[in-house]
């Protein structure tokens, strides 16, 4: 391998190891709606993070809480030297996918009859370093 190849390498490496990474999967609440509550979040320093999350009226608020808590938790074990309260981190990404659709058909009049979707979703939280840009 080049140099150059080698350096860009380590350099991701490095930068993968800032990040730790937490995905849901399957949670049987519409893509929509989640989106909601996703898009609060994006951005955010985690303790709002999670004070947001904790005081939502949202269903969907719930299981973000516990997700964002499980990718703190992967940055705590990644990061074993540092401490949690001496580095500011943030909701660096944040991404609600489509998942699995359950098909359901429900009577309708007169011998027909109306499908009904269930949604069900894919979360994914990274959370990275706060980083504050200084002017020069």
């Amino acid at each position: 391998m080049g140099s150059r190849k080698h350096n860009r390498a380590e350099l991701l490496k490095a930068e993968k190891k800032q990040k730790a990474i937490a995905i849901l999967r399957d949670c049987p609440t519409s893509p929509r709606k989640m989106r909601l509550v996703a898009d609060m979040i994006r951005g955010v320093e985690i303790n709002r993070a999670l004070g947001l999350l904790r005081y939502s009226k949202k269903e969907a608020s719930i299981r973000l809480e516990t997700l964002l808590r499980s990718a703190i938790a992967n940055w705590e074990a990644k990061n074993e030297g540092q401490r949690l309260e001496d580095t500011p981190l943030c909701v660096k990404e944040i991404y609600v996918d489509g998942g699995r659709m359950l098909k359901r058909i429900q009577p309708a009049p007169q011998g027909r009859a109306h499908r009904i979707r269930k949604r069900s979703n894919h979360v994914t939280i990274v959370v990275d370093k706060l980083v504050t840009e200084e002017k020069a």
